[in-house]
């Protein structure tokens, strides 16, 4: 079998990404990076083997020699780029959220369906090991017909990875309860087995929104992502733009009853996912997110409380960037790349996490007034769904 050869446009944050795809001889090879930063593209080079060096993505999509391109390019970009690889016909990773609108994630499936070329969204939690664990304990009934989901989301880094760049401009993002939280409501979907139709949201900037920033055209500190100021009040050089918010409460209701609620705050002390499902036979709630750590259940009773639940399982050991996710999901992709068919993420899902996440913002700005999700066609869902085929 030869290698997938792989184009990459965009070297920031997720060139975790990159790196996973870069197997020489077990499937898959970057042979080709973009970035629009000469210095960023010239220092990441050394990392690769790639024959090809480019500013301009544009000289990617006419390369006979690039089997797929992996996107890792800001979010208010993911839209143009997505359409432009769907349109010259390469098959697109585009790592989430697929966009930063409703409509902007419609075009890029509308464009995926009119020109027949495959689309991978990068949903990499869905390879988590806690993730698949609490849906593998869900799936075989421990708690019964799940009914309602809580997701306590703590950033402790927020200040740093999300108030230093553009993550903190709503213009580049609409907002960290789309930017940040589609992963999770991404998850949230995939456990309760349902998308959410109406949402209402609460947040604020509450202390970002003070702190010192750089003047625009300013580079990021030096180590900016390796040292970390504390408390949260301490932070400074933060974006010349901050407007978006730095703590939020989400609730959502599914299609299928069951209610959800999401909270997300960026100036904690940990950084951590806490979820529970509670379903009609019990509940489950995982204690740290990575290898090695615990999903506890509790389905006798009733009790008060007790804090070793009637059965413990244990995260599985795993290996590489994102506890594992980024080697599994890139070996994914490259298998849906040569065959085709399902696969364990969603473009649909995908659409639906951001849609929730955009009308959780719209409501959270609009005083917490109620909002309908819109709904997807139909007939696109039904694409996507049966494998793009």
């Amino acid at each position: 079998m030869e290698d997938l050869r792989i184009g990459v446009i965009g070297l920031g944050l997720r060139t975790s990404l990159a790196l996973a795809a870069h197997r020489p001889g077990k499937g898959s090879v970057v042979t080709a990076l973009c970035d629009s930063d000469p210095a960023v593209l010239k220092r990441q080079a050394g990392r690769f083997e790639a024959e090809y060096l480019t500013e301009d993505y544009r000289e990617l999509l006419d390369r006979p020699d690039l089997d797929a391109i992996v996107v890792n390019t800001p979010d208010d970009t993911h839209e143009r780029l997505a359409i432009d690889c769907l349109e010259a016909g390469k098959p697109v990773y585009l790592e989430k959220p697929m966009a930063i609108t409703v409509e902007g994630c419609d075009n890029i499936l509308r464009a995926a369906r009119r020109t027949g070329t495959k689309l991978y969204v990068g949903h990499n939690m869905r390879h988590m090991g806690v993730v698949r664990l609490m849906r593998d304990i869900i799936r075989k009934g421990v708690i019964g017909e799940p009914k309602t989901v809580w997701v306590r989301h703590f950033v402790s880094y927020g200040g740093d990875y999300y108030f230093k760049d553009w993550h903190a401009d709503r213009t580049r993002t609409t907002g960290l309860l789309l930017q940040k939280a589609a992963h999770d409501l991404d998850v949230i979907h995939w456990l309760a087995g349902g998308y959410t139709t109406r949402v209402n949201a609460f947040g604020d900037l509450m202390v970002y929104g003070d702190l010192p920033r750089r003047e625009p055209g300013t580079p990021r500190p030096e180590g900016w992502l390796k040292d970390f100021d504390w408390p949260p009040t301490a932070r400074r050089d933060l974006h010349h733009v901050v407007d978006v918010e730095d703590v939020s409460v989400m609730n959502m209701r599914l299609d299928n009853g069951v209610i959800a609620a999401y909270q997300q705050c960026h100036f904690t002390p940990d950084y951590v996912r806490n979820y529970t499902v509670i379903g009609t036979e019990g509940r489950l709630e995982n204690f740290g997110d990575g290898p090695g750590d615990t999903v506890k259940v509790w389905n006798t009773g009733p009790a008060g409380y007790r804090g070793e639940g009637d059965i413990t399982y244990k995260v599985p050991a795993a290996q590489g960037s994102h506890g594992g996710a980024d080697p599994e999901i890139l070996a994914e992709f490259c298998r849906f790349v040569r065959d085709g068919g399902v696969t364990d993420t969603s473009p649909v899902a995908a659409r639906m996490s951001v849609a929730a996440g955009y009308m959780a913002t719209m409501s959270l700005r609009d005083g917490g007034m109620p909002y309908d999700v819109p709904a997807l066609d139909p007939e696109l869902a039904a694409y996507f769904d049966n494998g793009q085929r």
